[in-house]
């Protein structure tokens, strides 16, 4: 008996190692089959579409770069004097344009996030709730460790409901931003990440770019993980960086093409690219939507970058702070390729961030004063940097009082290139133009957040959160308690009905889900990932 326990044991024990295996190894299975399917090519150049070689005679609209960096915490940087290490040329677009006090990202996660910027308009409205993630991805974060006693919930209910992930996307319906720069005379290019559908009639080339480098997932490697000159660091509790280093290829695509290596380190390479496309185009208007990703995981670092660092001693933390210095100099060399070329004070550029500092890097302080991480409605997860720099136009340290979001982006642009914005359809973007070129304050208004169940809503200086699970409200008057230290919800139950009724006001008018959550995973607000569970730390569930 004694000996088939122990045999039983030895089989169970066997099992689960095979289990645990498989669960590791099943990781690797779709970028297998994209190397067999999409073989990636070696470095190819780029041709980028010849403008005219004599600029014409006579004004002409500026030109428009929107540069947007990917989960960049509101104190990656050192513009508002934090910052782990300077940001010397992302500063310098601040003190020599304008910011807008309050800005904010049109959701807490990247996808919806950009489709606001490329639609101007709230992604709800057309059913882009929730990002574009593979179900191979959602499930191993369903299944991660050290989640303690709030566990992810998989829906797998509805996975037969989820499209193919490749048309997780902007519907082709949707008027994108360069289409309308389009109208108005401009050349159109986009380089970097895009993650708005990867199908044919949602990709860029099909949006209105004349011009796509990049790729079209969530995140891409920015180098091979045993090139001589990268330094990694893998989050080990983290399932999301799990999936990241089995899954993501070090590859783009040219025009929707195949597949092909970049010709170096990501950051730099796109900025290599950008300022070919700009020497390229200096005689024409062009919109160059320049979106890295930086300081997204995986961390990835140029050793030299590394090496000048040794003050940092937390090996991470290196490794970050080493990606944003990559990600300044390419600001730096945009802003100096402009001045190069004698068209600086005809460009209009506009930098921000698709949401705040992510959880699972495991890093306090990156989004620094504020509470929330990327995935939450705090404004440490929504708050991000608007810089808008146009010489012709905008006075250096111009400051704009008030509430601005990405959305309002769209209408900035159209307005600045003197393009019409679409008729046809319900915008909700407020051109800035005015504001940044006064100094004035903008107009008040009421801006909306949504994925699943966790919502949100500002109105006024005030901000109400509302969550299901776990099930619970947040009130705070933003101008007395700019950081949501005070929740005032149970101290004002009459204003925390009335910022319910604008939330289902605004949820009455948005179309369901174009395909539904998969999972939702606890997120804590005042802490990372990587910190230990401790009873009452306040937490939200994120559905997506």
């Amino acid at each position: 008996m004694k000996k088939r326990w122990l045999f039983l044991g030895g089989a169970l024990a066997l099992a689960g190692v095979g289990y645990a295996a498989f669960q590791h190894w099943k990781l690797y299975i779709p970028g297998l089959i994209a190397d067999v399917t999409d073989p990636i090519g070696p470095t190819q150049t780029v041709n980028w579409a010849q403008g005219p070689a004599v600029a014409p005679a006579g004004q002409r609209p500026p030109n428009i770069i929107l540069i947007v960096a990917d989960d960049l915490g509101i104190n990656d940087i050192s513009a508002f004097g934090g910052g782990i290490v300077p940001t010397p040329a992302i500063d310098r677009l601040m003190q020599e344009g304008a910011t807008v006090d309050s800005f904010y990202a049109a959701n807490a996660t990247c996808s919806p996030s950009r489709a606001a910027m490329m639609t101007g308009r709230y992604p709800t409205r057309f059913g882009f709730e929730f990002t574009a993630v593979p179900p191979l991805l959602a499930k191993n974060v369903g299944h991660g460790a050290g989640f303690g006693p709030w566990q992810p919930i998989v829906h797998s209910e509805v996975a037969d409901q989820l499209p193919d992930y490749r048309s997780q996307g902007v519907p082709a319906s949707e008027v994108m931003l360069p289409e309308v720069l389009k109208t108005a005379g401009y050349h159109t290019m986009h380089i970097g990440k895009w993650h708005l559908g990867e199908a044919r009639g949602m990709r860029p080339e099909d949006q209105g770019f004349d011009e796509s480098l990049g790729f079209a997932a969530g995140a891409g490697m920015f180098l091979p993980k045993n090139a001589p000159d990268v330094v990694n660091a893998r989050l080990d509790w983290d399932p999301i960086d799990q999936f990241l280093w089995a899954s993501l290829p070090y590859a783009v695509q040219w025009n929707g093409g195949k597949r092909f290596a970049p010709g170096g380190y990501v950051t730099d390479w796109f900025t290599d690219e950008a300022l070919r496309a700009i020497d390229a185009n200096r005689n024409r208007p062009f919109f160059l939507y320049l979106a890295y990703n930086a300081p997204h995981t995986p961390l990835q670092a140029l050793k030299s970058d590394y090496d000048k660092l040794g003050h940092i001693q937390d090996h991470r933390d290196r490794v970050y702070a080493a990606m944003l210095v990559a990600l300044d100099r390419s600001v730096a060399r945009v802003q100096a390729k402009l001045e190069a070329d004698g068209i600086a004070d005809n460009t209009l550029i506009l930098f921000t961030s698709d949401n705040g500092g992510a959880w699972y890097v495991g890093m306090d302080g990156l989004n620094k004063p504020y509470r929330g991480w990327k995935a939450t409605f705090f404004e440490g997860g929504i708050r991000t940097p608007l810089f808008a720099k146009w010489p012709a136009r905008i006075k250096p340290g111009t400051k704009v009082s008030g509430v601005g979001s990405h959305i309002d982006l769209f209408a900035t642009a159209a307005a600045a290139a003197g393009a019409r914005m679409p008729g046809d359809r319900q915008m909700d973007s407020v051109s800035l133009l005015p504001a940044l070129e006064t100094g004035g304050a903008l107009p008040p208004r009421t801006n909306f957040w949504r994925s699943g169940d966790y919502r949100a809503v500002r109105d006024g200086d005030w901000k109400l959160q509302v969550s299901k699970r776990p099930e619970r409200v947040w009130l705070f008057n933003l101008k007395d308690d700019p950081t949501e230290r005070t929740d005032l919800s149970k101290a004002m139950p009459d204003k925390v009905a009335e910022l319910k009724r604008l939330i289902e006001a605004q949820a009455a008018e948005m179309p369901k889900p174009l395909w539904p959550a998969l999972i939702e995973g606890p997120v804590r607000i005042d802490v990372p990932s990587n910190a230990p569970w401790v009873e009452g730390q306040e937490l939200i569930y994120w559905a997506n």
